[in-house]
């Protein structure tokens, strides 16, 4: 990782300013309102067919019944005894031209008034269903002009039926005032309804969905501040589920772009001092060279560590940024003997001669691991460092002696490594992120980085690193099995024996 890998990260507010931005659109809640509108219209449209219907039907009756009366009044009188002047007043208090009645085989004309050559429209009560009902109302509705119907309809006493003839007109007339009356009282429930059911909906649901998309817009502004994480409230249905999982959601993303953060920031510190840090470090190789020229035993004895542990520096300043950048590269593995490797993880982290912590060596005689012995060392020096730092931090009071101890076995083709400490142990709540960058063991002054880089080479060898639980401080168990023996080396080998 460089400079310029972070690169994009700030521009990140630049590309969000350049985010064109469209025309505001409707919201939800007006989208809300426009959709519960005409839903209720639709609804009063419902009603108003069925109404309409009964209106006209009820009108119809309504000339029935007062034929009915006037039938009775009528046909009462002896025959031609009722003044026409008289039949006249009785057919206009009933809004009516004519009415007849039938009994038995005759039909019987019971008064008339400027009846009409031909009758438009023949409606019988009798047998009408509710279908014909509404085509017939709004049948009526549509038509223009004062056209005449005849009406049928049961009769009181013995008569068969009863016919009036009548003029539609004022019944049209009637149903428009009606429609109207009607319309204007939907009107006012659709009104009084969309806006009960557009606050109702708009506390229920508009609202939190405002708050869930502020949240994502605030923590989209600015993802590293804990201001934009929403606070979830008590709702058990479905918004309330959105609101706690948005809330981890977001909780966790901004742990992870703080790790990533602070991943960045190490990178660009590290890449600005390697190339100098590399540079002191070739310089100290060189005086170092020198020194191994000087005929005193005691340098001679010192010098060859001295250049290898510079060598090694060098190689870790050149493969600092590897962990973040990419893999580490593949083992250069071989038959090594392990006593050798513990012995120089004693010598450079300090240890041969600190004698405030012992050292427990526990190897099987000439125990042999398979692996690249520099990537080794990196894992048991960093495990060794991280004991020395937990004995190190352990209180004065503490009761047993503080020690290191690092044990070694085979078992078939695997090799066994064990680096464990009495220091207080590793917390509970690390230990699912151990082996996680930046998650240190809870030992104040660590990076978090020394356990994640040793899991990874240790992976790369086809192995396995894990902490072993019950025991007395930590114990970390490496497990690293050998090469599989491909057989076209074995006969190879016996080819040229």
């Amino acid at each position: 990782m460089s400079a310029t890998d972070i690169q994009p990260t700030q521009d990140e507010p630049t590309r969000r300013a350049a985010r064109p931005q469209g025309p505001r659109r409707l919201g939800l809640s007006g989208k809300l309102l426009l959709l519960t509108i005409p839903l209720v219209m639709i609804a009063g449209m419902l009603i108003y067919v069925p109404a309409i219907a009964n209106f006209w039907m009820n009108r119809l009756n309504d000339r029935l019944a007062a034929a009915n009366t006037a039938a009775l009044v009528l046909d009462a009188a002896p025959s031609g005894m009722v003044p026409e002047s008289l039949s006249r007043q009785i057919l206009k208090s009933i809004g009516a031209r004519g009415v007849a009645i039938k009994l038995g085989q005759q039909r019987r004309l019971l008064a008339s008034a400027d009846l009409p050559a031909a009758i438009d429209h023949d409606l019988d009560i009798r047998s009408m269903s509710v279908w014909d009902a509404i085509t017939g109302s709004f049948q009526m509705m549509l038509e223009t002009g004062n056209q005449t119907i005849r009406i049928v309809g049961p009769a009181p006493g013995g008569a068969q039926f009863i016919e009036v003839v009548t003029d539609e007109l004022p019944i049209r007339l009637a149903m428009y005032r009606f429609s109207r009356n009607v319309l204007i009282v939907s009107l006012l429930i659709a009104g009084l309804t969309a806006g009960l059911v557009y606050l109702a909906l708009h506390y229920l649901f508009v609202r939190p969905m405002r708050r869930l998309t502020a949240s994502l817009v605030g923590f989209h502004e600015n993802p590293e501040s804990s201001a934009g994480i929403i606070v979830p409230s008590q709702r058990g249905d479905e918004i309330g589920v959105a609101e706690r999982e948005l809330s981890d959601m977001q909780r966790d993303l901004m742990s992870m772009l703080n790790q990533k953060s602070r991943l960045a920031a190490l990178g660009l510190a590290v890449s600005k001092i390697n190339h100098d840090l590399r540079n002191l470090l070739a310089s100290a190789q060189l005086l170092s060279d020198q020194l191994a020229s000087v005929p005193d035993p005691r340098v001679q004895r010192f010098a060859p560590k001295l250049v290898r542990s510079l060598e090694r520096a060098i190689a870790f300043c050149q493969s600092t940024l590897s962990y973040g950048r990419a893999q580490e590269a593949a083992p250069d593995r071989r038959m090594i003997l392990i006593e050798t490797v513990v012995t120089e993880v004693r010598e450079t982290a300090g240890l041969a001669a600190d004698a405030s912590i012992a050292w427990v060596s526990a190897i099987e005689r000439g125990l042999s691991v398979d692996a690249d012995p520099d990537q080794l060392f990196r894992v048991l020096l960093n495990l060794v460092r991280n004991a020395a730092q937990a004995l190190e931090t352990q209180s004065s009071g503490a009761i047993g002696p503080r020690q290191i101890r690092i044990t070694g076995r085979r078992e078939g083709a695997v090799a066994i490594l064990e680096v464990s400490d009495t220091g207080p142990g590793v917390p509970e709540t690390t230990r699912g992120h151990l082996f996680e960058a930046f998650q240190s063991s809870g030992r104040p002054g660590g990076s978090g980085l020394g356990l994640a880089i040793a899991a990874e080479l240790v992976r790369a060898h086809g192995g396995d690193i894990h902490l072993v639980e019950g025991t007395i401080g930590a114990t970390f168990r490496i497990v690293i099995p050998d090469r599989p023996v491909e057989l076209q080396i074995i006969r190879n080998e016996r080819a040229r024996a």
